[in-house]
């Protein structure tokens, strides 16, 4: 971090290097369970859901380069062992044991609540002391509650169409 950036923040800068670094194990892991999810996912709509999830995936991953970027500005190092994301991760990351689509979604729809929270309490923790992690928080905020909404109508139309079905078997 710069030395104007340091006199300017008032804030504790190693606390937000561990809160971005919890959020980048979150993020790593939220990336694999999008793209493991959609490998393997069946049931339902899958071929529409799938490639949605990739795009999930791959926003999670940008996500995870914003962290570490921001890390390192604030003179942090990101965490440089895959093995110590679970350590750091809050938000549980569920192995997809079971492929099927409902299943797969309300795993991801957990990640991104956890997420929601993470991100909003950073937003409030940089609020008006470090403005560009900050912008970065809210950023990413607004992609996760995206995300979630994108599950939850998805979710929705899987219901729908279970609904539809037992009324044509009627």
């Amino acid at each position: 971090m710069g030395k104007l950036a340091v006199d300017i923040a008032n804030l504790d800068v190693q606390k937000l290097v561990q809160m971005l670094n919890e959020a980048l194990a979150e993020e790593w892991l939220a990336y694999y369970q999008y793209w493991i999810g959609a490998r393997v996912m069946e049931g339902p709509m899958r071929s529409e859901i799938e490639p949605e999830l990739l795009v999930h995936a791959n926003e999670e991953l940008a996500h995870a380069e914003l962290l570490v970027n921001r890390i390192i500005q604030l003179g942090g190092t990101p965490i440089l062992n895959p093995a110590k994301w679970m350590e750091y991760a809050k938000c549980e990351y569920a192995e997809p044991n079971d492929p099927y689509v409902e299943v797969i979604l309300e795993q991801n729809l957990g990640g991104e609540r956890c997420a929601i929270k993470r991100y909003e309490e950073i937003a409030n923790f940089t609020y008006g002391k470090d403005h560009s992690t900050y912008q970065m928080a809210t950023n990413i905020l607004n992609d996760e509650l995206e995300h979630e909404h994108d599950i939850e109508d998805w979710l929705r139309d899987i219901e729908r169409l279970k609904e539809d079905i037992k009324k044509i078997r009627l």
